[in-house]
């Protein structure tokens, strides 16, 4: 960037060399009527406008490059600090937001830094160096002219301050159209098995108008600059020909002076009018950094503790753990549960008890907000978080599959051998349909997996949990697709397969958990069940409701 500043300021001094060599050209040189000199001036000339265009050309290249690598490392940068935010700044933030951060307003800051190396050095040094030469030519001339800048300055300076609020707001109106572009987009079988798309429709048509007003609001009020500076500008301008034509008549300044002094006039014009685009771009780029320095100054929320370890005698050991994910009523309150290495606990409730919750606090993607966690002995606020992740396999509610092929999607850039693939494809019930395709593990998936079906889907999911031989395994409602079937097969193999594994399953159907060697009973974030099968249908009414709704009284 400092050496595109140096081409671009040796280039813009010719620039402003060319007016006055023109001047004395006219008014000195051409009276000798010496050839040999008009010659040599006009050559001179020539020069500093090959020299002018020549590094303005190499300079605006050099600012486009420094703006693109500039934006491709922020926008690296910010998606870094985005997987580095914990899911509490994320929901505060809003995905829409920062998908909009990592996009427009990136967009945006690369615009801006672009002008800033093209106009930054050159518009400010034509304005200034073109009032000097004007000054140096014709000082009663200048005076007249620089009388109308204060004005112009006044109408740069309170238009921008107005801009970038509006700028700010207009980020938001965008942030507003992403989340339900977004939401349609992933909703959009929904949307037509409902007939909503009319609904939709007109819901998306709202916030595109308040983006169209925000936006005609903004450019409104910054397009009002450039009207305003050419009254001003070609007012004093009127004034300077005025008074240079009674100048000239009485003889007090030469022809080539007048020539030169309008050329110059010009060259301040165009600087002042890029000036005014750029503190434009500037108004955008500032609303847009802003937005984007909020994410990358975001405070580090998971913080590492200092090593806690306490012998409990338990792999997993969750002690009077409270946690609230909005100031207020306690999503889950009290929870208490230990789990030795190799055992299963199934989680039951209604929608909303809490049970996913419960997982999310184990995987420390929130922190509690009383009690602890622990794995091993050791608080899992003060394990690492590459090391605590690399203890788990999951399968969450609502999970993602990639545009890859099933291989890649399973070991998921874990560099997993494929004989690992294979097995926890085999375990996971899913070499059947898989075998079943020509290009087997090779068989490309569209987004989010949308050539599969739903069953197939989960079990695809479920081998990338098992693939890596996790120490825990995390099942959330993971078989809700399946057959009864080709869940009691998976449950068999995880039984045999994965022995020393201890097991999380969240599910709905009693046929999941039944055979676990702990089932916790969730209702309203409180356990109200826990314990083994028969246990819970003697102890915990809840439970044995739903067992005889959904097993009949008699598998009871």
């Amino acid at each position: 960037m400092a050496l595109g500043f140096i081409i671009k300021f040796t280039g813009t001094i010719m620039d402003l060399f060319l007016p006055w060599i023109l001047s004395y050209l006219i008014d000195v040189i051409v009276p000798r009527e010496q050839i040999s000199e008009i010659i040599f001036f006009g050559v001179l000339m020539l020069l500093c406008s090959l020299a002018a265009w020549g590094g303005n050309v190499l300079a605006n290249r050099m600012a486009s490059r420094v703006a693109r690598d500039t934006t491709q490392a922020l926008r690296h940068d910010l998606f870094a600090k985005v997987f580095s935010l914990s899911c509490r700044q994320v929901d505060a933030f809003t995905v829409a937001s920062l998908e909009s951060r990592l996009t427009s307003d990136t967009y945006n800051i690369h615009q801006m830094i672009g002008m800033m190396q093209r106009l930054g050095i050159r518009a400010p040094i034509l304005l200034l160096g073109g009032m000097a030469m004007t000054l140096f030519l014709e000082p009663v001339l200048a005076l007249v002219l620089l009388a109308a800048l204060p004005f112009v300055g006044f109408v740069v300076f309170y238009i921008s301050r107005k801009g970038i609020p509006l700028y700010s707001q207009l980020q938001r109106a965008v942030d507003s159209m992403v989340r339900v572009v977004r939401e349609n987009t992933s909703g959009i079988r929904v949307v037509k098995a409902l007939s909503k798309a009319d609904y939709e429709k007109g819901r998306f048509a709202g916030v595109n108008r308040a983006v169209a007003a925000r936006e005609t609001k903004a450019s409104v009020t910054m397009a009002a600059s450039n009207p305003l500076m050419n009254f001003f500008l070609n007012l004093g301008l009127t004034l300077v020909v005025v008074a240079g034509a009674f100048r000239v008549y009485g003889g007090e300044t030469k022809t080539g002076a007048i020539l030169a002094f309008l050329t110059y006039f010009t060259i301040i014009l165009n600087a002042l009018l890029s000036i005014n685009r750029m503190f434009m771009l500037y108004s955008k780029g500032a609303a847009s950094a802003r937005r984007i320095g909020e994410v990358l100054d975001a405070p580090e929320d998971l913080k590492l503790y200092p090593p806690d370890h306490k012998e409990t005698g338990f792999h997993i050991l969750f002690d009077r753990v409270n946690f609230s994910y909005h100031a207020g009523r306690d999503t889950v309150r009290d929870i208490s549960f230990a789990l030795k290495k190799g055992e299963t606990l199934g989680i039951i409730g209604a929608t909303g008890c809490g049970k996913t919750t419960v997982l999310n606090l184990l995987l420390r993607l929130y922190d509690p907000d009383g009690g602890s966690i622990r794995i091993d002995g050791d608080d899992i606020r003060s394990i690492p978080f590459a090391e605590l992740y690399a203890r788990f396999g999951i399968v969450f509610q609502n999970d993602t599959l990639f545009a890859d092929s099933l291989e890649e999607n399973i070991s998921f850039g874990r560099e997993l051998e494929r004989r690992a693939v294979e097995e926890a494809v085999a375990c996971a019930q899913a070499r059947w349909f898989i075998d079943e395709l020509e290009e087997g593990l090779d068989y490309r998936l569209t987004i989010r997996g949308a050539n599969l079906s739903g069953g197939q889907k989960q079990r695809v999911l479920i081998s990338r949990a098992l693939a890596a031989r996790p120490e825990i395994l995390i099942l959330d409602d993971a078989s809700s697709a399946l057959d009864y079937q080709t869940d009691a097969r998976l449950r068999r193999a995880l039984h045999t397969r994965f022995q020393g594994t201890t097991t999380l399953i969240v599910a709905q159907r009693v046929s999941s958990i039944r055979h676990a060697d702990h089932i916790m009973m969730l209702e309203n974030g409180r356990i109200i069940g826990y314990g083994a099968h028969e246990e819970l249908l003697k102890t915990c009414a809840p439970y044995r409701e739903i067992s005889e709704a959904q097993m009949g009284g008699e598998a009871v």
